[in-house]
């Protein structure tokens, strides 16, 4: 039922999530926010409603939303499902900001859409966050309309967390590792306002450094886009970790291309598109948005790593490595410069292990670390962990935490302290560090991870803001056309495909062939071949009239016409060129390695639409084949830009004409040395509904 209840376009949100006064409406669980706003200091109003009793906290209860001293600007309504809407339309009458509905009960119950149609009418121009709404912690100004404990602290700054998952919010509070955060947003059931809504209203705060996103599903594609374009404008970088498939996305399709792009691949492309970063777990979500509150994205993605074991180090490569970081050697004179600093028994090189010579002494350490950090790397870091404090004295670890403080405040280079696992750079070292404008990071992988996503997020900032997407309209998928009809609609768009002609006979074939010259590949067509290889109706390189008589008889019992070819010469690579549908982002490109085994090789990429000839190239030349595009092993090279060119016009058309196809697949696109040529393609269009 959730499906028929219409999100009302955003409000403003600003009196809710910044309050001057707080109404807390029940008992229960809004014993909890009184207390809570108390313990965080908020300095503003804070006014019980309760029917029966005087006192909540130490605070006098007023007996109803009319009671009240004037409109509160927001309100947390911890009562049941059916006085929740008495209570939000008096709160919308009376003019107040906006209120968080925790009641259970609406669109998430098979009798609730009626009961969130009732809310939303009540709400008007009122904000409302939920129903079945958890709340959110303003840890800016302590203003909590939250109902639980939480584990964070009073800030000045710090990253707004939006979640849609009340736990997974809780959770987040609770952290050890230094996160400032600055708001903690939860969505319940986004009956009027969604993630974007929220995420969009956190933006608005010049004191919130970045954005955190855990996502369960897209609200609203669009608003998104629109929200990330903001936070690039204002230089806010976003990461989301997002959980879950579309089942929608993974019905059956009849295209290879469908089978290589779930909707997963596309949450990846959009990410990319609008230059969010997308984190796999909560450990690395927390350190990117880490790092990019303190150093914001990275100019690129070179990385130089520090530490007194050769063991650290070999991690960092391995890391590095497998995260596409670059290692990048020390030049000539950065080298002398920091040889200068260590003992002659010290390789200098990158990662650095400085051994354990300077090991306790300070300035020499310090002059080491800043003799690094002149080589001006994207990022730098010095892997360090710290003893642990029940069972260990300190071994010097804390002066080197001093001597790198030193050494990074005075470089004014972007510099991290990482250690090897999370629990071994304390919390209490976090504010101490970042007040000196170095990133504390903890867990090597996950910092590895935090930089690779800083370089891609300054690496997208640089890029031009792509065109907004393409989403496509209702419509109606129509039967797949065979080849030679797919074909021609692709030559209408300047795709080229192999001289061919169609026959209804065997007996035709070979004087068909004979026009086109051989050698030729003789397919079988018609609306039940649509993939022809497995039921036997392809041959080919058949290079007489016998050879082409005798595949024409092989295929006598499949009922079919004939469709005869020229056979492509001095093939390259072969790639899968498709157009597929997902149930929100619409029509979308995937470009892959082709043939008879694309679904075993599954190396490909997709793009959201529309896509230009610069993310086409990218995604091309990120395939594990594209080396041979360039010439592998002595052989000749692709037509690179010929390659381009076709697949930029299926992009360009699928933009422009996109609720006119359903799908469409070209497996093989074979590359040419100086061409590129469809040698199979299957299109199903769809007809177009006009509401």
């Amino acid at each position: 039922m959730k499906d028929e209840i219409i999100q009302k376009p955003g409000r403003d949100l600003s009196r809710l999530l910044r309050p001057k006064s707080i109404a807390v409406i029940g008992g229960g669980w809004s014993v909890a926010v009184i207390k809570q706003c108390k313990r965080m200091g908020f300095e503003g109003e804070l006014w019980p409603v309760h029917p029966t009793r005087d006192e909540i906290a130490g605070y006098p209860c007023y007996k109803s939303v009319a009671d009240l001293p004037s409109a509160p600007d927001a309100t947390f309504i911890g009562v049941n499902r059916d006085a929740t809407l008495e209570v939000v339309r008096d709160l919308s009458a009376r003019g107040a900001g906006g209120a968080v509905c925790f009641a259970s009960g609406f669109a998430e119950v098979a009798d609730g859409a009626e009961r969130t149609r009732d809310l939303l009418a009540n709400a008007g121009e009122m904000a409302v966050l939920g129903p079945n709404c958890y709340g959110f912690i303003n840890y800016l100004d302590g203003a909590l309309l939250w109902p639980d404990q939480h584990g964070g602290k009073r800030v000045e700054t710090g990253v707004a967390i939006i979640a849609q998952s009340s736990n997974i919010a809780i959770n987040l509070t609770m952290q050890k590792r230094g996160l400032p955060l600055a708001y903690v947003l939860t969505a319940g059931n986004q009956a009027q306002t969604g993630l974007s809504g929220l995420a969009d209203a956190a933006l608005d705060d010049p004191r919130v450094t970045a954005l955190g996103l855990h996502i369960e599903g897209f609200d609203d594609l669009a608003k998104l886009e629109a929200v990330f374009a903001k936070a690039r404008a204002k230089k806010i970088p976003v990461v989301a970790i997002k959980v879950g498939t579309s089942a929608a996305a993974q019905a059956m399709t009849m295209s290879h291309t469908a089978s290589l792009s779930g909707a997963d691949a596309l949450a990846d492309a959009f990410f990319a598109r609008v230059g969010v970063a997308r984190a796999r777990s909560l450990d690395e979500f927390v350190e990117t948005l880490k790092l990019l509150h303190v150093l914001g994205p990275s100019p690129d993605a070179t990385l130089g790593s520090m530490s007194c074991s050769g063991g650290e180090a070999s991690l960092v490569g391995d890391l590095a490595d497998a995260n596409g970081l670059d290692l990048r050697p020390l030049t000539e004179a950065d080298a002398v410069r920091v040889k200068a600093t260590l003992s002659d028994m010290v390789t200098i090189s990158n990662p650095l292990d400085y051994h354990t010579f300077i090991w306790g002494d300070g300035a020499r350490m310090q002059a080491t670390y800043a003799a690094f950090l002149e080589s001006g790397y994207g990022l730098s870091m010095l892997v360090i962990d710290i003893p642990r404090d029940d069972r260990c004295e300190d071994n010097g670890s804390y002066a080197a935490i001093e001597a790198a403080l030193a050494a990074g405040k005075a470089s004014g280079q972007r510099f991290a302290l990482v250690s090897s696992l999370p629990e071994n750079l304390p919390e209490a070292l976090t504010d101490q560090v970042m007040a000196a404008g170095i990133a504390p990071l903890m867990g090597l992988e996950s910092a590895i991870r935090a930089a690779r996503h800083a370089a891609d997020i300054g690496a997208a900032w640089a890029r031009p803001l792509p065109a907004p997407l393409a989403l496509a309209g209702e419509g109606e998928a129509l039967a797949a056309l065979d080849e030679a009809r797919s074909k021609e609609a692709l030559r209408a768009i300047g795709i080229p495909t192999p001289k061919s002609k169609v026959v209804d006979t065997a007996a035709e074939t070979a004087a068909a062939a004979a026009e086109i010259g051989f050698p030729v590949v003789l397919k079988g067509v018609g609306d039940h071949l649509l993939h022809k290889t497995e039921m036997g109706a392809v041959a080919v390189n058949l290079k007489t009239a016998a050879e082409v008589e005798a595949a024409a008889a092989r295929m006598a019992d499949l009922n079919c016409r004939f469709l005869v070819e020229e056979m492509a010469q001095g093939v390259v690579a072969e790639l899968i060129v498709g157009l597929s549908r997902d149930p929100q982002f619409g029509l979308f490109l995937t470009i892959g390695a082709g043939g008879i085994l694309v679904e075993i090789l599954k190396d490909s990429r997709s793009l959201l639409l529309p896509a230009s000839r610069d993310q086409i190239r990218e995604a091309l030349l990120s395939l594990r084949i594209a080396p041979i595009l360039h010439g592998y092993r002595g052989k000749p090279g692709g037509d690179l830009e010929a390659t381009i060119d076709a697949i930029a016009r299926l992009a360009d058309h699928a933009a422009a004409h996109g609720d006119e196809i359903e799908e469409l697949d070209i497996n093989p696109l074979m590359i040419l040395q100086n061409s590129v040529v469809a040698v199979d393609a299957l299109l199903r269009p769809r007809k177009v509904s006009h509401v």
